[in-house]
């Protein structure tokens, strides 16, 4: 404020001393304990959140901290990463350069690995000198923005980074959003700002006027409430009107319009023009608006600033306080701010903007029937998709409202919104557009590209029966694209996957998939290859569904995934290792949830319990930050059986408990089928047998594959089971399910060696158990060959055959102990005791709780390579895990060390004797 801001520098700091002591002990502590903090300054507008920031800011950079600060904007609340980027991008020092942020923003189609980036690059600079990131106005955030700021400061929390954030008070709003996903991994402080004590307001007044404040200027203040930016303003306002020798009422409204009422008319125009366009903007835009050149508009300009209404970087001009921009704006009449608007978003466009960034003008000026408007909020859901699909679901929904139900643009603009809503996981509300849109008659052209465009939603909705119907319907009624059709003839075959006539599937996704390759759609090329790889791995053919899911991911790299695990289903772990070191090169390209739980089913294939469970663990969480469910349910059987195989019956509890929770709110097949199985070893655990028959039975009736290849791996404990309770028909049609998965199978050691033990198991019969060995061990999985083992022991036991069953209760227990299956390594245990060899080994002992001890093999790397000052992101490089993975295993290395940052844990490293 040329005017007023000299002396009312450090007035917002007035009464303040208290909240600004707390910040300062937060950023001590931050770089003594190289640990991250978080700090949330709370309050209503003009209360001075922003004033004391800044001063932490200073404080914070003269304590050695490198420190951006930002603010979001209530006009730019949509733009993908524009708050952070504020922060990021801001300052002396920035935290990454303008090219390397574009280089990140340009890859954003994944969230996830968009966050990770941005994480390893604040670490690196934390990896120098502590790092402050602040951020005014978090409650105008955008939204990637926000989902950012939710993931990283707990992610960074072993890191000194600390966080700096203010917003209005506003319950669960996106500060409390931060707050609540930060609190118990990091400190978090929360400073509310309320009303200054009357002496406050008395030594800002002596600030401003530098003279004592008499009896009439204190009943003036009164009206400020103890806000002192309203004082400010008032204070200011009434140098004006003693100037002018008229009285300035209380209000910042009426003190503002009394600053600018002696302003010349074109500059007030310029100020509405800018405050139009927001808090903060370009002075050509705003010279646009005007229609003026800028070469007229530089008097006006340099008026607003000398009368501390703008501030001017050199490259933007901004309201000094949004509230000063607010007081502006109000008084604009509503229908020229509309048309104003309207303007701004046009000649953004035609500026060479992003349609993004015309889309808060579109949002408040757009009228019924505005298709420049449906185009540009059509535009701007396209290029916010991949990496804020909710944003694009909102944004054309909002475009459908604009359209008329008469025009057929109707039906263009609604196709695309059930995609976007589609994409947003909001199913429900895709279906309902969808069938609103539908209820309209459309042309057959339509009305199959809608049908078309709804197969995503009901597949994600579990809803195949219907999706075949309309499939089929929509088939029937002909008169679709052939682009269309071939895309409807791939839904119909992938619904079919879900059904009990395979074969009838099989033959209609090869009719689709010749479909889709002779119309060249690549849509329908990869509906239909994905629907014929369903279809293989549930008829259990695992060569059929290798070759259908690598043809799929050569088509799209997404699906690399499911081409890892098909390879597990065929013991190839050797091409399923190398895949996943291609995915790790090229991991912006991929589903990070999707291929964490690829490493995890073949850490789990190759007995690494602790590795996999970690991964499981990581799995869940991405799934959750970006709110898409998709294998929760089977990672919690998993994870509940690891548990059991560990012996921490307590956790296994846990996560049953756990999928059963998230199996009513996905109740697929394949789901229900999984956590059926996993209550009948609970079942079978708690010594009630004939509960864990009866939940075998269950698992049966989903399909006599068990659906999703429950059967492939874990048959032999279903038999055991069925065996217990003397169920044999039940064993016998196990074992003979079995068999069937072997023949079909008969180049997979895994499935031919469980054939042999299952039906060994079933007939007593020994030399069937010691052909399921010997088949075994071609099998690279560790955990299956130490089963068979235990049950060819269990068996030469029982015929009097105590030196050989010694010698493969040895080999199980060696087997379970080194995959770290403490529990099921303490049962081949007391089978060799039985058999007299219980004093060759001593048994297994599981790890303890805290200490160096209470560290996995993996953690004790990591924890090393941290301690040697790798970021997580070379950690994971040298391991060749995903850095979340890393992250995920580092934060059990905290917590089972009781250390809080990365320089306590080298300490604590290097003082360990074999350091």
């Amino acid at each position: 404020m040329a005017g007023s801001g000299g002396s009312l520098s450090r007035s917002g700091l007035r009464g303040r001393e208290v909240e600004l002591e707390e910040l300062q002990a937060l950023i001590a502590s931050v770089a003594r304990a190289g640990s991250g903090g978080l700090a949330l300054i709370q309050g209503e507008p003009g209360i001075g959140k922003s004033t004391l920031l800044a001063e932490a800011v200073a404080r914070a950079r003269a304590a050695g901290f490198s420190a951006g600060l930002g603010r979001a904007d209530e006009l730019h609340h949509i733009v993908p990463l524009s708050s952070l980027a504020a922060c990021i991008l801001h300052g002396d020092q920035p935290l990454l350069s303008g090219d390397a942020f574009v280089d990140l923003a340009r890859n954003h189609d994944q969230r996830i690995w968009l966050v990770e980036r941005l994480a390893e690059a604040i670490e690196a600079r934390a990896g120098s000198e502590p790092v402050l990131i602040a951020l005014d106005d978090v409650q105008w955030a955008d939204p990637l923005s926000r989902f950012a700021l939710k993931q990283l400061p707990t992610r960074l929390r072993t890191s000194p980074v600390l966080w700096m954030l203010t917003g209005r008070q506003e319950p669960a709003g996106p500060a409390d959003e931060v707050v609540a996903a930060a609190a118990g991994n990091l400190p978090v402080v929360t400073v509310p700002l309320g009303p200054l004590s009357g002496a406050a307001i008395g030594q800002l007044a002596g600030d401003a006027l530098g003279a004592a404040v008499d009896e009439q200027v204190r009943d003036l203040l009164d009206g400020a409430g103890g806000n002192p930016f309203l004082a400010v303003e008032m204070l200011a306002g009434l140098r004006t009107a003693e100037a002018s020798g008229e009285l300035v009422p209380p209000g910042l409204v009426v003190g503002v319009r009394g600053r600018i009422r002696s302003l010349q008319p074109s500059t007030l125009r310029f100020l509405q023009m800018g405050a139009v366009l927001g808090r903060r903007f370009v002075f050509h835009d705003a010279a646009a608006l005007c229609g003026q050149p800028t070469t007229t508009l530089i008097a006006a300009l340099e008026e607003a600033v000398r009368a501390g209404l703008l501030d001017d970087d050199g490259d933007h001009l901004a309201f000094r306080h949004d509230l000063l921009r607010q007081a502006v704006y109000v008084d604009i009449p509503p229908s020229a701010r509309k048309a104003l608007h309207r303007e701004a978003a046009h000649r953004l466009v035609s500026a060479g903007h992003q349609p993004i960034d015309a889309v808060p003008h579109i949002l408040r000026g757009a009228l019924r029937g505005d298709e420049e408007a449906v185009a540009l909020l059509r535009r701007a859901a396209d290029d916010v998709l991949p990496v804020t699909p909710g944003l694009a679901a909102d944004l054309m929904t909002r475009a459908l409202e604009l359209v008329p139900s008469a025009r057929p643009l109707r039906f263009v603009v609604g196709e695309q919104t059930i995609l976007c809503l589609t994409r947003a996981g909001r199913n429900r509300e895709a279906l309902s557009a969808g069938d609103r849109l539908l209820a309209g008659r459309p042309p057959l052209e339509v009305f199959s590209r809608l049908q078309a465009a709804l197969g995503g939603t009901l597949w994600n909705m579990d809803l195949a029966g219907e999706l075949r119907r309309r499939a089929e319907t929509a088939l029937a009624m002909e008169g679709a694209a052939p682009e269309i059709g071939a895309r409807l003839a791939s839904l119909r075959a992938l619904a079919l996957s879900r059904d009990h006539d395979l074969a009838a599937a099989r033959e209609a996704g090869e009719t689709a998939l010749r479909a889709a390759t002779a119309i060249g759609d690549r849509e329908a090329h990869v509906l239909a290859l994905s629907g014929l790889g369903e279809i293989a791995q549930n008829a259990g053919e695992s060569a059929v569904a290798l070759e259908r899911f690598a043809a799929l991911s050569a088509v799209d790299s997404a699906f690399l995934p499911e081409e890892i695990v098909a390879h597990l289903h065929m013991d190839d772990f050797e091409s399923s290792e190398r895949l996943l070191l291609q995915a790790a090169d090229n991991a912006g390209s991929m589903r990070q949830a999707m291929m964490l739980w690829a490493q995890g089913q073949h850490d789990l294939g190759l007995g690494r319990l602790d590795d996999a469970d970690a991964e499981f663990v990581t799995m869940e969480r991405l799934e959750d930050d970006v709110q898409v469910s998709v294998q929760q349910v089977n990672a919690r059987v998993i994870r509940s059986r690891i548990a059991l195989l560990r012996g921490d019956r307590e956790a296994a509890r846990g996560h049953l408990a756990a999928a059963q929770e998230r199996l009513a709110v996905k109740p697929n097949p394949g789901n229900t089928a999984a956590v059926r199985f996993l209550e009948a070893v609970h079942a079978e655990a708690d010594g009630d047998i004939g509960l864990a028959i009866d939940k075998i039975r269950q698992v049966q009736q989903e399909g006599s594959f068990m659906r999703w290849r429950l059967l492939r791996n874990w048959v032999d404990s279903a038999i055991r089971m069925a065996l217990r309770g003397a169920d044999h028909e039940l064993a016998g049609d196990l074992a003979a399910q079995a068999e069937a998965h072997a023949e079909r199978n008969p180049t997979v050691p895994t499935a031919t060696g469980i054939a042999a033990q299952a039906l060994g198991l079933v007939k007593y019969d020994l030399a069937l158990l010691e052909r399921s060995v010997a088949l075994l061990k071609a099998s690279p999985r560790p955990l299956v060959r130490a089963a068979a083992y235990a049950d060819l022991g269990q068996a030469l036991l029982a015929a009097g055959r105590k030196p050989q069953a010694a010698a493969a209760l040895t080999q199980a227990r060696g087997m379970f102990a080194e995959s770290g299956a403490h529990a099921a390594a303490a049962r081949a245990q007391r089978d060799l005791d039985g058999a007299g060899g219980g004093s060759r080994r001593a048994a297994t002992t599981q790890r303890p709780v805290r200490g160096w001890g209470a560290l996995t093999a993996s953690e004790k790397k990591i924890a090393r390579l941290v301690a040697e000052g790798h970021t997580n992101r070379s950690a994971a490089d040298l391991l060749v895990v995903s850095p979340h993975t890393v992250n995920t295993h580092l934060t059990s290395v905290f917590r089972k060390l009781s250390v809080n940052s990365r320089v306590q844990l080298a300490n604590l490293v290097m003082a360990l004797p074999d350091s």
